[in-house]
C-alpha cells in the first residue's frame, strides 16, 4: 500500500477537476433539477412546516398497520407523494460538499489500491492494473447510484448521465494507476 500513494492521491485529484469540470464547465447536468414554475409559493409554504434540515416522505405512515388504513390510503391516491432532502438556509458554499467529496474519492481510491494490491504483484502487466483499478472504482462510484432510481424514484437520467460520470471517473482512475503502478 504504501508503494501506491501517488496514484491514491494524484487520482483524486484528477477525478475532483475533472467532476468540477463536468458539473460546473459542461452542459450535462444543467438540466437534472429543473426549476419549479412556482418555486417562491413552494418554498414559503413549506418554510414554516418543514422542522428543519433532514430527509422527508410525504406521506409518511407511522407505522405498518396505518399504511393499510383508509386515511393512508387516500392521501397516497390524492397525492402528490414527495420525497426531498431540506438543507439550511443561509448563504450558498459548497465547501463542506467539495471537501467530503474529496475525502470520498480518496476513501474510493484507498479501496482501489487494496484490491489491486492484492490482486497484482509490481511489475504487472498494464491492462491487469486497468482492469481491476477500472472495475473498482466504477463499482465505487457507480453501482448506489441505481439504488436511488429504483427505490425513491429519482429520475433515471440523471442515474444514468451520473453512471456516464463514474465510468469517466473509472477510466481516470484506472489509467492513474497503470501508469504509476510499481515496477521494480
Amino acid at each position: 500500500m504504501s508503494a501506491l500513494w501517488l496514484p491514491i492521491l494524484l487520482s483524486s485529484v484528477l477525478v475532483f477537476v475533472m467532476s468540477s469540470i463536468i458539473h460546473m464547465a459542461s452542459p450535462w447536468h444543467k438540466s437534472d433539477y429543473p426549476k419549479l414554475a412556482n418555486e417562491d409559493q413552494v418554498m414559503d409554504a413549506l418554510r414554516p412546516l418543514v422542522t428543519g434540515p433532514g430527509d422527508y416522505m410525504v406521506p409518511r405512515p407511522a407505522n405498518m398497520a396505518e399504511m393499510k388504513s383508509a386515511e393512508f390510503i387516500a392521501k397516497v391516491a390524492r397525492g402528490p407523494r414527495v420525497i426531498m432532502t431540506v438543507t439550511p438556509g443561509g448563504p450558498m458554499s459548497m465547501s463542506r460538499e467539495l471537501v467530503l467529496w474529496f475525502v470520498y474519492l480518496i476513501v474510493v481510491n484507498i479501496l482501489v489500491a487494496y484490491v489491486a494490491g492484492h490482486a497484482l504483484l509490481p511489475n504487472a502487466p498494464r491492462n491487469a492494473v486497468i482492469r481491476f483499478a477500472g472495475l473498482v472504482s466504477f463499482i465505487a462510484y457507480a453501482s448506489a447510484l441505481w439504488q436511488l432510481s429504483i427505490w425513491y424514484r429519482r429520475s433515471w437520467s440523471i442515474t444514468f448521465k451520473s453512471t456516464v460520470d463514474s465510468l469517466i471517473y473509472a477510466v481516470i482512475t484506472a489509467l492513474t494507476f497503470a501508469y504509476l503502478w510499481p515496477h521494480t
